[in-house]
């Protein structure tokens, strides 16, 4: 096997079109415009955000790797966190790969110049390891990988400001980290401690703010369990104003709740049977979680079983609904003004539903130009209506502002951004 792991992927005409101008339609503006589409929907992307990796000193040959999840504490502080750093490559030259016995063409797709930077040909999430540990590495080694060549272990943590500058980087915890999987703030926190899920250790650490020290850790780093006080590979968090709650989700298929001083309430859920179990309260993959203010209603994302399951913060299950069919695989989402934001990445598009289900918006288009997506696995908003998605295959964090004169109720509020 070739010691560099290459995916090749593809894409269509029509997502590829979108490379072409586009004009901000009537459902975005006020008036009407003659032609174009809007792949963005009420949004702009923010081209040449963040800078890479590259620009720190030391780090002149790295950039991302896949990107796990984003966090905007405010619109001057955003949290990125990734599995390490890729080696900063040439893209390959179109090449036919004639070993195979046929006459393929690599990287796939058409021939021609304006299109070849668009096309993927690195998927970030296979070529960055999952774990810092000797089995993890033993793993990519067993595909002839080579540590400090392939993928480097740091930059696990690294704070953006707005202008796209890396401000922070938080390698003191490098070493670890095992998988940081998201990255949360407490809304009604006044400190702003930052949350990190770390779901191949099993647990959650909570940092003060500057990231200097750990103040509190849910579930025993690095012994996955069952009970009360372990996690098994856990996804995600949210908040409400008395408790925490998380998705024990990739293996132990339940909602777990605890006050703010990590002690253990309740827990609800247990595991579904594959495919598309309708059963409320059983789960397969547990993969996004958020809290309507208002009501206090509970959302989970179902992922396997492609749904959102509804629930008050005792468990007591409420409605459900489907995403859709497959390729449909609903990663994350946000409660916000009276909405369900949800990213889903095997459709390429973010989701709007009312809070009962019913479907309402969507936009979005696949790509690894500026606004495409491809493999989105987390999402935040900052106090200025900035909107910020994580890729783990594109290996890229994207900054989208609204544009103006965008319909705000196409826009996601920064309801859940600390204060």
């Amino acid at each position: 096997m070739n010691r560099k792991i290459l995916t090749l992927s593809f894409a269509s005409l029509a997502q590829l079109a979108v490379l072409s101008s586009f004009a901000q339609g009537p459902a975005y503006t006020e008036g009407t415009v003659k032609g174009g589409q809007d792949p963005f929907g009420p949004y702009e992307p923010v081209p040449d955000w963040p800078k890479d990796i590259s620009t720190l000193r030391g780090n002149e040959g790295w950039t991302w790797g896949a990107i796990q999840g984003i966090f905007a504490e405010s619109a001057d502080r955003i949290f990125v966190i990734q599995r390490g750093v890729l080696p900063k490559i040439d893209r390959p030259e179109i090449r036919f790969v004639e070993d195979q016995g046929t006459r393929l063409l690599f990287p796939v797709g058409r021939n021609y110049a304006w299109r070849d930077n668009t096309m993927p040909w690195r998927d970030a999430t296979q070529a960055s390891p999952d774990h810092n540990n000797d089995h993890g590495w033993d793993l990519w080694g067993s595909a002839g990988y080579v540590r400090g060549v392939d993928a480097r272990w740091k930059h696990c943590v690294v704070v953006i400001d707005r202008e796209g500058n890396i401000v922070e980087t938080w390698d003191q915890w490098d070493s670890m980290w095992i998988k940081p999987h998201a990255v949360h703030v407490n809304p009604y926190d006044p400190d702003k401690h930052i949350w990190i899920v770390d779901d191949f250790a099993h647990a959650i650490y909570k940092f003060t703010n500057d990231g200097t020290e750990i103040v509190q850790t849910l579930g025993v780093p690095n012994e996955p369990g069952q009970d009360e006080n372990h996690f098994a590979r856990p996804t995600f968090m949210a908040f409400s104003k008395d408790a925490i709650f998380v998705t024990d989700g990739y293996v132990n298929s339940r909602v777990m709740k605890f006050d703010y001083d990590g002690n253990y309430l309740l827990q609800w859920g247990q595991e579904g049977t594959l495919p598309d179990d309708t059963r409320p309260g059983y789960f397969n993959a547990l993969h996004g979680i958020d809290i309507d203010l208002e009501s206090g209603r509970v959302y989970v994302g179902d992922r396997m079983n492609n749904r959102i399951q509804v629930f008050d913060q005792d468990g007591n299950f409420l409605i459900q609904w489907r995403v859709g069919n497959p390729p449909s695989d609903a990663q994350y989402l946000i409660v916000a003004n009276s909405a369900v934001w949800i990213m889903d990445a095997g459709t390429t598009k973010l989701l709007k539903y009312d809070l009962d289900g019913n479907f309402l918006d969507s936009w979005g288009t696949w790509g690894t130009f500026p606004g495409g997506m491809w493999g989105v696995h987390g999402m935040s908003v900052d106090e200025e209506g900035n909107f910020y998605i994580a890729e783990v295959n594109s290996g890229r964090v994207q900054k989208f502002r609204p544009r103006e004169g965008a319909d705000p109720d196409l826009l996601i509020s920064s309801v859940h951004s600390s204060k």
